[in-house]
Formats: C-alpha cells, sequence, structure tokens
C-alpha cells in the first residue's frame, strides 16, 4: 500500500522524457475527438422535451437514445483499444471516425424513435475510437507528471464542448430543430475524421507493438488486473457516472422543474462546463507541486459532499432553484478527478495502454449507460432518483479511492 507523498514520487520517476511531443495542436486535435461524445451527448439535450412530442415517446423513451449512445461508446472502446495496440493507432482511427461520419448522418434522419436508438448505438460504438485511442496517443508521448498535466489538459480541451454544446443547442433547437441538432453533430463528426487525417499521426510505431507483444509472449503481466490500475480506474467511471446522471436530467431538471426557458438552460449548463474546464486547467498547473493523488482525493471529497447537499436540499423540499449550487460544485469537482485518475491508472499499465484504455472507457460509458435510465424513474417533476444516484456515484468513487489504494506504479 503506498501513501500520497509514493505515488507523486512514481509518477515522477516514471518521466522519462518531456512532454514536448505533445503539441498544442496535437493536444487540440486528441482533445476535439475525445470531445466527440459530449457534443453528441449534450447538444441535443435542449430538444428532449420536444422529441418526446415529435416521435410520440415518452421522456425514458427519449433518454433511451442516450443510453444507446453511452452503450455503444463503451463497446466501443473494448473494440479499438485492443485493435490500436495491435495494429497502431492511426488505422483504427480511420475507420471509426469514417463509420461515425455515416451513422451520424443516417441518425439525423431517422424516421422513428427506433430506428433513433439503433443509429445512436452505431454512432457511439464508432466515435469510440476518438475517444479510446485519444487517451492512448497520450500515454504513448508522455510519462510520469508530463502524463498527469497532459491528461488534464485534455480534460480542459474537451471541457469546451459541454461547454458549447448545450449554449449552442439551446440557440439553434429553436430555427433547426432536434433533427438540425443531429445533423451539426455529424458535421461534427466530418470535422473529426479532417483531424484525423491530417494531424493525428501514428504514435505506436511496429517496433512499439512488436515489444508489446513480446512482453505477453513472455507472460510478463499487463497490470490490468492489478490494483494499481483497477482502483483508479473504477474512481473514475463512477465519477464519470455522477457526471452522465447530471447530464441525463438536466433537461428536466432546469426546464420543467425550475421552469427555465432553452436559453437559460443552456446558459446553466455552460456555467456548469465552464467550471469544469477551468478546475481542470487548475489541475494541470498544480500537478508539477503537488501529488495527482491528493488532487484526485480533494475532487472526490467535495463531489461526495456536493452530493449530500443535493440530496438533503431535495428532501426538505427547498426551493428548486438552488439545486443548481451543488451541482456546480459536484461537475467542478470533476476537474480535479478525471485526469488524475486516468494519469494514475494509464501509468500503472505502460505495456497496455490501448487495453488499458478500453478499459477505462467501458466500464465509464457503461455504467453511464445504466445511471441515464435511473434518473428519469420518477417522471420530469422529481430530483429525487437523481439525488440517489450523486450519493451511490460518488461514495463508491471515494470508497475506490481511499479502500482500495494503488501499489507502486511500474517504472518504464
Amino acid at each position: 500500500m503506498t501513501t500520497l507523498a509514493d505515488e507523486r514520487e512514481q509518477l515522477r520517476a516514471t518521466t522519462t522524457e518531456p512532454d514536448d511531443r505533445l503539441t498544442p495542436s496535437l493536444l487540440l486535435a486528441l482533445g476535439l475527438l475525445s470531445a466527440f461524445a459530449p457534443f453528441a451527448m449534450d447538444l441535443y439535450l435542449p430538444a428532449f422535451p420536444t422529441m418526446t412530442s415529435d416521435l410520440a415517446t415518452s421522456a425514458s423513451g427519449v433518454q433511451l437514445t442516450l443510453t444507446a449512445f453511452l452503450a455503444g461508446a463503451g463497446a466501443g472502446q473494448l473494440i479499438f483499444g485492443p485493435l490500436s495496440d495491435r495494429f497502431g493507432r492511426r488505422r483504427p482511427l480511420l475507420i471509426g471516425a469514417i463509420v461515425c461520419v455515416v451513422a451520424s448522418v443516417l441518425a439525423a434522419m431517422a424516421p422513428t424513435i427506433g430506428a433513433l436508438i439503433v443509429l445512436r448505438l452505431l454512432q457511439g460504438l464508432s466515435g469510440a475510437a476518438g475517444m479510446v485511442i485519444s487517451r492512448a496517443v497520450v500515454t504513448d508521448l508522455a510519462r510520469g507528471v508530463a502524463l498527469a498535466r497532459g491528461f488534464s489538459l485534455l480534460m480542459l480541451v474537451g471541457g469546451v464542448a459541454p461547454v458549447v454544446a448545450p449554449l449552442a443547442g439551446s440557440l439553434l433547437v429553436g430555427p433547426l430543430g432536434w433533427r438540425g441538432l443531429l445533423g451539426v453533430v455529424a458535421a461534427i463528426a466530418a470535422v473529426t475524421l479532417l483531424l484525423v487525417v491530417f494531424i493525428v499521426h501514428e504514435s505506436h510505431p511496429p517496433v512499439s507493438r512488436e515489444q508489446q507483444r513480446a512482453a505477453r509472449a513472455s507472460g510478463r503481466s499487463s497490470g490490468l488486473s492489478t490494483r494499481a490500475f483497477l482502483a483508479p480506474t473504477v474512481t473514475f467511471a463512477f465519477a464519470f457516472a455522477a457526471m452522465m446522471g447530471y447530464v441525463a436530467a438536466s433537461p428536466f431538471l432546469y426546464q420543467v422543474m425550475m421552469g427555465l426557458d432553452t436559453v437559460a438552460y443552456g446558459a446553466l449548463f455552460a456555467l456548469n462546463a465552464l467550471s469544469l474546464a477551468a478546475s481542470s486547467a487548475l489541475a494541470a498547473r498544480l500537478a508539477r507541486r503537488i501529488a495527482p493523488g491528493r488532487l484526485l482525493t480533494t475532487g472526490l471529497v467535495l463531489m461526495v459532499a456536493a452530493a449530500l447537499v443535493f440530496a438533503a436540499l431535495v428532501l426538505t423540499a427547498a426551493p428548486t432553484l438552488l439545486l443548481a449550487v451543488p451541482v456546480l460544485v459536484l461537475v467542478a469537482s470533476l476537474g480535479l478527478v478525471l485526469g488524475n485518475a486516468t494519469a494514475l491508472a494509464l501509468g500503472a499499465v505502460p505495456d497496455a495502454t490501448g487495453r488499458g484504455s478500453a478499459v477505462i472507457g467501458a466500464l465509464q460509458f457503461g455504467l453511464g449507460a445504466l445511471v441515464v435510465p435511473l434518473v428519469g424513474l420518477g417522471g420530469q417533476h422529481t430530483a429525487a432518483p437523481l439525488a440517489g444516484v450523486l450519493i451511490g456515484t460518488t461514495a463508491v468513487a471515494l470508497v475506490a479511492r481511499l479502500l482500495v489504494r494503488p501499489t507502486a506504479v511500474p517504472a518504464t
């Protein structure tokens, strides 16, 4: 069992090369690839109430389109992560990007809720390539503290999407409708394809792939079953599940329960996402002086506290607008959690970064897919299910951090 100070030293010990290969243009491209998920999830959220009538379905039916995307994203990472370890990062990334463009165009034209659910599943499945491989590329090019900073900066770049998407969606839902919003998602998918073609080069060349194959042939453990990898992976996944619960419930929480219009909803959602981007930038800045593990624990404690306050407000029937305060704290705290948890997890499996990234992503989106329907169980007029989800997910994330402490991070 290691201490927080040990984790900092372990990460520093693995810093064998600078992070100058993570150029601003590459980080921007990787951030946008990983940001496809929040664009695909958040842009059409303001249209949920309209979609229920247009597609003759219920709130839970519309939320299933989000669940399908999450399920596809989770399964797709299990496919593209190992493929990227075996065949390199670029080829699987290109295949996924091309399929994602096709699925996104068809989703915008889906005639029924059933067709939309299926196409959203395919969209998530193919879009997962950019999400999982972008993390693997960062791990290919940086180690140790540089890795922690790289992931925090990646979260910062990706954090722009949740800021822009709901606000843009709230402004565009009127003139474009929900089909137009899904058309915008298709255009974003096309942009990610261009980024892969022109900016993201191979970071896992044949010599590296051969070294990984040799390690597996020799029977050396990949590290995927160790506490050093599993503990921060569980922490990351359950923290992300808390955010997904909030995302899925937000249209009804803000628009139905609080009575906000679509523009006010988009602005409030964007404020929360901006807080996440700001805290991610802060985490990147502090990584050189404070152990990533300590930043991670601080963020988790804040998340649990915010969830408890949210539940207390719901139970005491406090004015609904007050619920926006603990939600803001919870989302902002994620900036200290997601990047540092990812760095600790992937730093523990240098010989299996693609597969490690796939496990993180599959658990992340798999749990998200399970959580999304739960927050809608009580209908559109209660936040009680969301309160239960927030308490449960943040508590598990904190317990994984405090009780399932990682062992030493392998040196490279």
